[in-house]
């Protein structure tokens, strides 16, 4: 089991001195949202970063930066001299609508983005693809043993949040079990407040307490919830993404302890529905980091 929060570091060295730095860092999300900064020069490995960001992760928001060190090697600028004329001439333009004298400062016109750059490198070089794939590979692998670490920390509370909620539909249980008996004694205390006179083995009375015995039966809702609980212990052991199944496994979860709180009707069983219910959110709170 995996968690959807981690991060990762990874280099790799190419032509002796130069090296790419990889950093991954991801949050939970309900969607795979992958957000890659890379250096200009470089925007054409975009492509293979997110194809090597599917491979890792299925789910979360992922950010990638990667960071180009050149190692100290001089680098040729380059001005773009029709785009800094086409500057110097729209400005001249300018100052004489507007009245101004003088000359224009070539020095920040200069500072436009686009104006100077460095030389760009070639993408087709040996090596430096593979430098570039090493780096990333390898934050995205250090990424992914932390958030096996992270979910090594929740499979422990989960199984710890698993056996409270299990102690409580034990509580249940025995408060539900008698339902048929319960009913009947209730019905019983209600004719006698009014002076209805009627035997304990009345057939009308049986009649009445077998109808609602039977709309009151929570017998499916406990089986369901045993099995929800067995299911998502195996969930717990799977090396698959699991984050959807296990949300929508709490829905159910939701869906049967509500529907016995409501069936049940005895007053000792409400506050344990209840206390269920606030650890259920609890736990689906935690799932919401699950990848």
């Amino acid at each position: 089991m995996l968690s959807m929060t981690g991060f990762g570091k990874g280099s790799a060295v190419f032509d002796g001195r130069q090296r790419f730095i990889a950093e991954v860092s991801s949050v939970n999300r309900k969607q795979l949202e992958a957000r890659i900064s890379l250096p200009s020069e470089f925007s054409g490995f975009e492509v293979n970063a997110r194809k090597l960001i599917g491979e890792y992760v299925s789910r979360g928001s992922v950010q990638l930066r990667v960071s180009f060190d050149g190692g100290g090697a001089a680098e040729e600028v380059t001005i773009d001299r029709g785009l800094l004329a086409s500057l110097v001439k729209v400005c001249l333009e300018v100052r004489h609508d507007i009245g101004l004298d003088g000359n224009v400062a070539v020095e920040e016109l200069m500072r436009v983005s686009g104006v100077v750059g460095g030389s760009t490198p070639d993408m087709d070089r040996p090596g430096l693809a593979a430098a570039f794939e090493q780096a990333v590979r390898e934050a995205l692998t250090h990424h992914r043993e932390m958030r096996e670490r992270e979910g090594e920390a929740l499979k422990k509370d989960f199984q710890e949040r698993l056996a409270t909620l299990e102690g409580l539909l034990k509580k249940i249980e025995p408060l539900v079990g008698n339902i048929a008996d319960s009913i009947k004694q209730r019905l019983m205390e209600k004719l006698a407040a009014e002076n209805i006179p009627v035997g304990a083995d009345d057939d009308r009375l049986l009649k009445e307490v077998l109808f609602y015995a039977d709309k009151s039966d929570v017998t499916e809702e406990i089986t369901r919830l045993h099995s929800h609980f067995a299911q998502f212990r195996r969930f717990l052991e799977e090396t698959q993404p699991v984050g959807r199944n296990m949300d929508f496994l709490m829905q159910e979860f939701f869906r049967e302890i509500t529907t016995l709180g409501n069936k049940a009707g005895a007053p000792a069983v409400s506050p344990l529905v209840v206390a269920f219910k606030s650890e259920l959110e609890k736990l689906r709170e935690q799932i919401q980091n699950v990848e």
